[in-house]
């Protein structure tokens, strides 16, 4: 994914944050609407100056919009999303092609504490669980060298972790739709989702929704249904700069 194209990805989303039309952004900016297309489509040369109105208008600094973009960035990519986004098997082949280190801060949660993701939950509650998070991952991005990290699904709820994750690495949101992440949950063979839960597609809906601006803050977003298995693994190698 081009540097232009990201920006203009991460601007689009921040407007939708702010339920502004393109209109009405450009006429609260002072730009034309034709640039605020071309802008958000990635295309074409950009104006600092009239790209600065426009992000004063989102209320969005100039350096949260360009964090981890150009040479120089932080070495390691960590995917958030929610449970049904891909980022085991699209990290795992990321990391794969640029033979660089694969991490699952879920599997070091369970590895540190001796039992399993539920066992954690049941036994210390999710205060023990995110202190236990929050150790593994200041380990994993201390490590040396590039890496891909697959962090769990409710990870950006907690707020000083997502703040360190973002300032010490380069954040990858996978996004899917709520069907799309339930159904391949399910096609892994899992039914606990829908288990005894009749409403469960509009409680994951509803989860998504409340999490959708947090996972926004991302530096990246990937659409998983729109680049396919494939096209979402090449993106997200070209991140690596592969």
């Amino acid at each position: 994914m081009s540097l232009l194209t990201t920006l203009g990805a991460r601007l689009r989303q921040r407007r939708h944050d702010k339920d502004l039309t393109q209109a009405a952004l450009a006429d609260q900016a002072g730009v034309s609407p034709r640039f605020l297309v071309a802008l958000e489509k990635g295309e074409g040369n950009i104006s600092v100056e009239r790209l600065a109105a426009v992000c004063a208008v989102l209320d969005l600094p100039l350096e949260q919009l360009f964090r981890g973009l150009g040479p120089g960035g932080p070495a390691k990519l960590a995917l958030v999303g929610m449970r049904g986004a891909g980022k085991s098997t699209i990290g795992a082949a990321a990391a794969g092609r640029q033979q660089i280190a694969f991490v699952e801060l879920d599997r070091l949660v369970e590895e540190e504490a001796g039992m399993s993701l539920s066992e954690v939950f049941e036994l210390r509650g999710e205060a023990g669980y995110r202190l236990i998070e929050g150790r593994v991952l200041d380990r994993a991005l201390a490590r040396p060298g590039a890496a891909i990290l697959a962090t769990g699904g409710s990870l950006v709820t907690a707020p000083d972790t997502w703040g360190r994750l973002r300032s010490r690495a380069r954040t990858v949101w996978l996004q899917a739709s709520p069907a799309a992440h339930l159904q391949r949950v399910l096609d892994q063979g899992d039914t606990r989702p829908t288990r005894g839960r009749p409403a469960a597609r509009q409680e994951l809906e509803a989860l998504l929704a409340g999490r959708a601006p947090l996972y926004g803050q991302a530096d990246h977003t990937l659409h998983t249904e729109e680049l396919g298995l494939e096209g979402t693994i090449t993106a997200l190698v070209s991140l690596l700069g592969g």
